[in-house]
């Protein structure tokens, strides 16, 4: 592909998740915008490469998606009167300016909200958010799941009959409702932000894109409705954020005690840890005790001692094998390596086949000095990593075990 391909699908790849939510509104259902964004895409591509791309290329789309659904409805159903209708309602429909859409109307947030309604389970709320809002692919999602491809296609398809069969609507929910629909909100937010930090696949570690989209939505979502989950876990996100300049060197993984923190978005950092001062002046929560945590990375350095505090606090709000195996290696800085290595040892029943357990364990036992079994645990970590950045990591650490002095 050449330089002008490449700079076709980037715009396309940017833009389609948002050109989806506006054609879904427009057309009135998934599958009818889906088609007509695959008719939009093949349009772009017969023009865009002799004709450069447009100065507004989502405006481009959703006209060109609009138009081609309608045609594809009179071509359809040409003796039917009510398909005739609904191209003309469609063809009656004023198209989006983007300058006039207020924030609380934004197209993506109505379908964040409809993919995550309550009719639907919870894992096809997150998947199907996941697959129509922020374009990833049943494979990503899979990943961040730790699940099969297979599992997650069959929930978004189950997902998208019900939205159609329950008649789900495609609105921004009431006062009364936004409670009862904000935590599989937040989740889909915040596992979209996952993906972008740290993507489940592709050479490039980071997803720039999927992260300040999830930024976004959490902003957007922050001026809908006053929850102090809204406010934690923006804050997580931005602290998390603003470190990736030093986290990836030249598509390296960098460790947080190895970062340059000079690097670090201070910006982004003072706005995220104000945020945080902001909700724990009020109750502890999941999301506001993970900003917390972040929080306590300073740029002058970690304060391990606050951070195991916040630990303790994290596994009485959602205990998990994961949070102990952080809350270890949060104690292995404070006490040593050897009190965390005990801790995350005793967690090879819950998190054996997990690669992050056997990475944590691994790295404990290099800076035990134990270097044969420092390299099995590695070793034991590359086998069950598929990221190419983690991989290349992990084999440096293997490189560094096995070099002369």
């Amino acid at each position: 592909m050449n330089e002008a391909g490449r700079a076709i699908e980037a715009v396309y790849r940017a833009e389609a998740p948002r050109v989806l939510a506006t054609l879904i509104r427009l057309l009135g259902g998934f599958d009818r915008a889906e088609e007509a964004l695959h008719d939009a895409w093949l349009a772009a591509l017969a023009s865009w490469p002799e004709r450069g791309i447009p100065t507004n290329p989502r405006a481009w789309l959703v006209s060109a998606g609009r138009f081609k659904a309608i045609d594809r409805i009179r071509r359809d159903a040409r003796f039917d009167r009510a398909a005739d209708q609904l191209a003309q309602q469609i063809e009656l429909e004023a198209l989006p300016d983007d300058s006039d859409v207020p924030a609380i109307a934004d197209d993506q947030l109505r379908l964040v909200f409809t993919c995550c309604h309550p009719a639907l389970s919870p894992d096809a709320q997150v998947a199907l958010t996941l697959r129509e809002i922020c374009g990833l692919t049943t494979e990503e999602i899979a990943a961040a799941y730790l699940t099969s491809p297979v599992t997650i296609a069959q929930r978004i398809v189950r997902a998208k009959a019900k939205i159609r069969d329950a008649g789900i609507p495609y609105v921004v929910p009431g006062p009364d409702e936004l409670a009862e629909r904000i935590e599989a909100v937040l989740q889909v937010i915040y596992l979209v932000f996952n993906e972008g930090y740290l993507a489940s696949s592709g050479a490039c570690a980071l997803r720039t894109d999927l992260c300040a989209e999830a930024i976004r939505l959490a902003r957007l979502l922050g001026t809908l409705i006053e929850e102090p989950e809204v406010t934690g876990l923006l804050a997580l996100m931005l602290l998390h954020d603003a470190r990736r300049a030093a986290r990836v060197v030249g598509g390296e993984i960098v460790p947080l005690d190895e970062q340059d923190r000079a690097l670090w978005n201070q910006a982004q950092i003072a706005e995220g840890q104000a945020l945080v001062r902001q909700v724990l002046g009020g109750r502890f929560s999941l999301y506001s005790i993970q900003a917390a945590i972040a929080a306590a990375h300073g740029s002058a350095g970690s304060d391990w001692p606050l951070i195991v505090t916040f630990y303790d606090m994290l596994m009485r709000v959602d205990p998990s094998p994961i949070v102990e195996l952080n809350r270890a290696v949060a104690i292995a800085m404070r006490d040593g390596a050897e009190a965390g290595l005990k801790l995350v040892d005793g967690l090879e029943p819950a998190l054996g086949d997990y690669r992050l357990w056997h990475a944590a364990r691994a790295d404990l036992l290099r800076r035990l000095d134990r270097t044969a079994e420092a390299r099995s645990a590695y070793e034991a970590a590359l086998a069950l990593t598929t990221q190419p950045a983690e991989q290349r990591f992990i084999a440096r650490r293997l490189r560094e075990l096995t070099a002369p002095g």
